[in-house]
This record gives C-alpha cells, structure tokens and sequence, in this order.
C-alpha cells in the first residue's frame, strides 16, 4: 500500500541564523555551503547610504544594532546566529569581534559566531600562521584586517586591496582570480579572500590547486564554524583540495 504523502514526516531541520549587512547579496553562495537538513534564516541590518570605507564598516561593528538583528531571529529557533560580515567584525579588533559575540548571546542566541571570529577559528584549526590576504577594501580597511590578524600572532605575508568603494557582489570570478593573481603566495600557510559580499565558491578549488596551499574565503569559513557550532556534519572539509555540490561524491 502507498504511504499517503501528507502523513510522511518532514525532516528535522536545524536553523542556522544569519545577520548581514545591508548590501549582502550571495544568499545562494552561503545556501551552496549548507546541507539538505540545515535552514538558514537570514536577516539583514539596516540600510547605510555611506561608500565601503573605515567609518561604515565600524558602523557595521555596532553591537547594538546586531543584538536588534539577532532578536529577530529567534522566532525560528536557530541554533547558532552568524554575522556574515569581515569587515564588521575585525573592524573593532578582537575585543570588538568578543562584542559582537557577547551582543548576540545576549539577545538569546544559543550559540553565536561572526566571519572573522571564524577565520581565525579556520586558520588555527589548519595550523596556519602565515597568511596571504585578498579583499576588496580600501587600504585602511585592509590594513585593520591586517591588524586583526596579528592579536591572534597570524602573520600576513602579502595583501591585496582593490579599493572597492561599493556594488562589491557584482565582481566576477575572473576579478577575484586576477587579484589573487597579483599577490606572492610565497611563504604563506594558506590564502584567505575577504568579504562575504565577494563570490568565491567555485574558484577555491582550482586556486588551491594553483597555490597547492589551503584557500580560505569569508562565506566558506562563516558556514563552517557556523554549523559546526549547530553540530551540523558539514560533508566537506576545509582546506581540501575537492569538494563537490552536497549530495554527490566528496573527497
């Protein structure tokens, strides 16, 4: 006899709760990272009319605003809340990441990340301590990166800023690999790609196969810490050299 279809259980979902910025528009990229049986539920801060520089990104860092953010979250009941935003969260250096993060717990959050949080979370879990770095930052914004980094004792080998001031998701992955391009990778443990609003997906693996060391990008490492922290099995493995769209073959 045919099971009727309405009475078939539906999946246990786990949530995952993201907070981004404003302009944020690669929903589908952070969706490529997670598994059939985990939800996003996705909400943004509101809308700033400044350009990408130092003075919006510590605007982005208002813990405030966050905790606003991640209230609205709650009703779905997440897991674990993410800010997906790099600039956001090393803009106030690590006690600033820590705000985010206490800002978040605080609105009731079970568990709480943020991208940068998760970078270093990333980079020490392969072992790294020297790093290569691409954003698409102007200088100043880049150079607090830099900062950001050096309190954990994470070295950047090299930088490369491309100075954008806006419309940052439009860049294509011919732009990100020409950038990557232009930086010497020598001496450093693994490459990092700033920015959640710059696609990557489908570039880390041939760039690791060009470097031959470990390619980290912001949405990559904000998934991972954030469903690890859910205690979602990821079915991929960060830093490997292939990975595969969920539900075919990994390795």
């Amino acid at each position: 006899m045919t099971a009727d279809p309405f009475e078939i259980a539906l999946p246990v979902q786990t949530g995952i709760g993201v907070v981004a910025p404003f302009d944020f528009a690669l929903d589908r990229e952070l969706w490529r990272w997670v598994p059939d049986h985990a939800c996003l539920h996705t909400t943004r801060l509101p809308y700033l009319p400044e350009p990408v520089t130092v003075q919006l990104a510590e605007a982005l860092a208002d813990p405030h605003g966050v905790r606003r953010a991640t209230h609205d979250l709650l009703v779905p009941e997440p897991e674990v809340v993410a800010y997906s935003c790099t600039s956001g969260s090393f803009i106030g250096g690590a006690a600033g990441e820590a705000a985010l993060v206490a800002a978040m717990l605080d609105a009731g959050a079970s568990r709480a990340v943020t991208t940068s949080g998760a970078m270093v979370s990333a980079l020490e879990s392969l072992g790294v301590r020297r790093v290569a770095v691409v954003t698409p930052y102007v200088d100043a914004v880049t150079d607090r990166l830099v900062s950001f980094l050096a309190e954990y004792g994470i070295t950047t080998t090299a930088s490369v800023g491309l100075g954008m001031l806006g419309d940052i998701w439009k860049m294509t992955y011919a732009r990100v690999l020409a950038a990557v391009a232009e930086l010497d990778t020598t001496g450093a443990d693994a490459l990092f790609v700033s920015c959640t609003n710059v696609p990557t997906y489908d570039v880390i693996e041939p760039l690791w196969r060009r470097l031959g060391i470990p390619v980290l990008t912001a949405n990559q490492v904000t998934m991972w810490s954030a469903l690890r922290a859910a205690g979602v099995p990821l079915g991929w493995d960060l830093g490997a050299p292939a990975r595969r769209e969920f539900g075919l073959a990994t390795g």
